[in-house]
């Protein structure tokens, strides 16, 4: 018998295997509404037969987004094609998600193959960014704007307003960025928040914002799976870490957040990253056997051998997949030959099973 492809339950939803797809960003938006692109991308892996499939990190607010093409999902306009792409993920039998985020100081970015520079804000594509603190992620950036209380707040209810969208749109799975960097990371790490005030300082005062988002968005939610994405340790000495991890994902179980997704680093560019397949599974490991809360593993999980043996071994409960889905979309079908599983693959690929 195969973990992998064993089913999932969590409190609103099943998931049909343990393979899911990772928010992966496109930077192929306008003006944050999706297109056909964003269609044939994410349903080519509900095809696939991938047990869930979370679209990019889709900005709360337009400043929220990491680039000018980035998905959005402030304006209830841009919930018509995210209805016709959750449609059709559920039609082939997987479960649709969004990742709902805001990237702070790290916004108003170019493309990956544009260089990956900010804009100014004065520039074409360009916009003012904020953040807990006033300082720029790197020395070459503008700084960010630091939030007033009002302005938290107000970001507080923008996560709320986009969770209600989400739920609109037929999303399954709503998704919480709280990783790499971005805006919620920015208020965890010591590194980044230098606030004085009730969001800094103390632990109890960096998750403040993230605790505020997750009750915002749970307020929105009925039959939904909530996830929150987290960077289990900024890999720079004195930041967010592994410890500090376990104990927020206590207080999130405890919130009612099902799945907490580990991942890793983003929030400085001195971080010491030592990239290896699976090297962030510990880290979910670590929030697994510390908590009990159901948690996803993520991060150069490349074979379905891989996958089945961080399940077997009890290190997570699930594995979500990113750049080995863009190698290969039928990477569920691939998996189940390595480990001898028999899937049904739908009749219109029938003929190349074997």
């Amino acid at each position: 018998m195969s973990k992998l492809f064993e089913p999932l339950k969590l409190s609103h939803t099943t998931l049909p295997n343990r393979i899911v797809v990772s928010p992966m960003c496109q930077y192929s938006a306008e003006d944050g509404y999706a297109n056909n692109w964003h269609l044939v991308h994410l349903g080519q892996f509900a095809i696939g037969r991938a047990g869930a499939v979370i679209q990019e990190a889709t900005a709360v607010s337009a400043e929220g987004r990491i680039s000018n093409w980035d998905l959005g999902i402030w304006e209830d306009g841009q919930i018509e094609k995210y209805l016709e792409i959750t449609g059709f993920i559920r039609s082939q039998g997987s479960i649709p998600g969004i990742q709902l985020a805001h990237a702070g100081r790290k916004a108003s970015t170019q493309r990956p193959w544009e260089g990956r520079g900010q804009y100014a804000p004065d520039e074409e594509n360009g916009w003012q960014t904020v953040a807990p603190s006033p300082l720029p992620f790197s020395e070459s950036d503008i700084p960010p704007q630091e939030l007033s209380l009002d302005e938290i707040s107000a970001l507080v209810g923008s996560f709320r307003s986009a969770a209600r969208r989400a739920v609109m749109a037929g999303y399954q799975i709503i998704e919480i960025h709280g990783a790499h960097g971005y805006l919620i990371h920015q208020f965890l790490s010591p590194l980044v928040n230098k606030r004085t005030d009730g969001y800094g300082g103390s632990f109890g005062n960096r998750i403040r914002f993230l605790c505020e988002v997750v009750d915002a968005v749970k307020s929105e939610l009925n039959q939904h799976s909530l996830w929150v994405r987290l960077s289990g340790t900024d890999w720079a000495e004195g930041g967010w870490d592994v410890e500090q991890t376990v104990r927020l994902s206590r207080i999130l179980k405890e919130k009612g957040v099902d799945v907490i997704d580990v991942s890793s680093g983003g929030a400085v560019r001195y971080q010491q990253i030592p990239v290896g397949l699976g090297y962030q599974v510990p880290l979910a490991q670590a929030v697994k056997s510390h908590t009990g809360i159901t948690t996803g593993a993520v991060g150069l999980i490349k074979s379905g051998t891989q996958a089945e043996r961080i399940l077997a071994e009890g290190n997570a409960d699930l594995v979500l997949i990113a750049r080995a889905f863009l190698n290969d979309p039928h990477f569920v079908y691939h998996s189940a030959k390595e480990l001898q599983v028999d899937l049904t693959w739908p009749p219109q690929y029938a003929r190349a099973k074997e």
